[in-house]
């Protein structure tokens, strides 16, 4: 067991109310580490170093080229430090350790591809008259706020950090109490790499402590959170009582739409780890599988086998899938299918917790067939590996039965025939859309958010550079 700390303007600290928080091991229920119960005075602290860092003449007046360089720093050494960081991921999280390994080499790429970004962030000329040139100038916003959730914490903190500080901004993150690890060791990180005091802090504690006091500080300029529709809520609120800009990412209900012409067996392959990777508690994952009806039952027959194959275990062992997170969110997904057993949609592969392990958050993975479309089933994000399967004829079936929740996030679309593909792709509310695979790269450039309840803005790629920036105009009139 580790006792963590929190840190805040470059130093290694304890919280105001020394408090402390546990952080367990969701495959065998062991604490792992201790890290502080930081509140609203801790908060208040990281922001002031944060503002001060960001009025400094150290930060706010080093050459892009330079930040790049200490971005460029970050992926070094988290690829250096990849086998210990994966290996606290895998622990602190419960998902296996291939992932883990994954989820480290994303988080090295985000500051790798922003670091290339730092000095590119380009303002225009504006013809507006012959005797004034005007142009633009793409600032940073300031202190920025990044509440992170406890699915994919190194991957998640980094992909909302890297694009912030190469605009010139700083930072202060509020890591989920579930799973403060690998944040804590990001900010290690950015002192080997050379950043300045109080550009990176990081609070530990209860969302309901420290996340609230963040999302209400005045002095923050911008808010990205990425977790339940619920919580972006209250803090939409929150925000909005300073007219502070958001970027939100809450989640999502997405299908993946299989043709009878698909390439098959690729696709009940993805469909099934699209739903099982991270044990389905990711934002992005295929928890709806609308298929054509005339392979219906042979392709769920298919995914049913795949699902029978995997095995389940603690991260560290690698399995297939790893625990849930908590004993609350198992309790969630089990209220789901009692659901199913009162609506009769049949359950056909898992549906219980495991009976196999006896310790931690062990679901098996679950198949629910015919499920009705104005389900709770349906519309909303279970948040485990529960797949459930809607039967279409027509393609107008399958974009109605797409588009039939409140979110929009990302959808899969399988079939050879690319009429079909880019007739769906243009019509799915969607803010990503994968033909003949699901997500199969690691994304670092490519634009992603969502619609409806999926939040807005997006984050990764050149996109998220426009929400850690504001532009300036300036008009100068020239006198001959």
């Amino acid at each position: 067991m580790k006792r963590l700390q929190m840190f805040i303007n470059g130093e290694w600290t304890e919280s105001s109310s020394r408090g402390i928080i546990s952080s367990i091991n969701p495959a065998t229920l062991e604490t792992i580490a201790v890290v502080p119960r930081g509140d609203s005075k801790d908060v208040d602290r990281a922001v002031h170093a944060a503002r001060n860092a960001f009025e400094s003449s150290e930060w706010r007046d080093i050459l892009p080229v330079e930040r790049g360089r200490m971005l460029l720093k970050m992926a070094t050494i988290i690829r250096e430090q990849k086998e210990e960081l994966s290996y606290f991921e895998s622990l602190d999280t419960g998902k296996p350790l291939t992932q883990a390994q994954a989820d480290v080499e994303t988080a090295a790429r985000y500051f790798e591809y922003y670091a290339g970004v730092a000095d590119k962030i380009l303002g225009e000329t504006i013809p507006v008259r012959s005797d004034v040139l005007d142009y633009t100038l793409r600032e940073p916003l300031g202190v920025t706020a990044h509440i992170i959730p406890w699915n994919y914490p190194i991957s998640i903190t980094s992909r909302s950090l890297a694009p912030a500080l190469a605009t010139g901004n700083t930072a202060v993150l509020k890591p989920a109490e579930d799973t403060p690890i690998t944040a804590i060791r990001l900010a290690a990180i950015s002192e080997l790499a050379g950043f300045p005091k109080g550009v990176i802090n990081v609070v530990t504690g209860y969302g309901y402590e420290a996340g609230a006091a963040l999302a209400e500080h005045p002095d923050i300029d911008h808010i990205t959170f990425t977790g339940s529709v619920e919580t972006g809520s209250v803090i939409m609120k929150a925000a909005s009582v300073h007219i502070k800009p958001l970027t939100l990412e809450l989640g999502g209900k997405s299908p993946n739409i299989v043709y009878a012409d698909a390439n098959l067996e690729d696709a009940a392959q993805w469909v099934v780890k699209s739903i099982t990777q991270n044990a389905g508690q990711t934002c992005s994952a295929g928890s709806r599988l609308i298929v054509e009806k005339r392979i219906h039952q042979s392709f769920v027959q298919r995914v049913v086998e795949l699902m029978s194959e995997l095995r389940l275990g603690p991260g560290l062992e690698s399995p297939d899938v790893g625990p849930i997170i908590s004993e609350k969110q198992i309790n969630r997904i089990k209220n789901y299918m009692e659901i199913a057993e009162q609506e009769g949609s049949p359950i056909l592969i898992g549906g219980r917790r495991s009976k196999d392990i006896t310790s931690g958050f062990f679901f098996e993975p679950t198949v629910i067939d015919t499920v009705l479309p104005t389900s709770r089933l349906a519309q909303e994000e279970i948040f485990g590996p529960v797949l459930v399967v809607f039967p279409f004829e027509t393609n107008e079936e399958a974009l109605q039965l797409a588009n039939n929740t409140q979110y929009g996030l990302v959808t899969g679309i399988w079939t050879t025939n690319l009429n079909k593909a880019h007739w769906l792709a243009k019509r799915v509310r969607s803010g990503q859309v994968f033909v003949n695979n699901y997500g199969s790269t690691s994304g670092v450039e490519m634009p992603f958010g969502g619609s409806g309840k999926s939040g807005f803005g997006r984050e990764k790629g050149l996109e998220a550079i426009k929400h850690y920036t504001q532009p300036k105009n300036i008009a100068i009139k020239i006198e001959i």
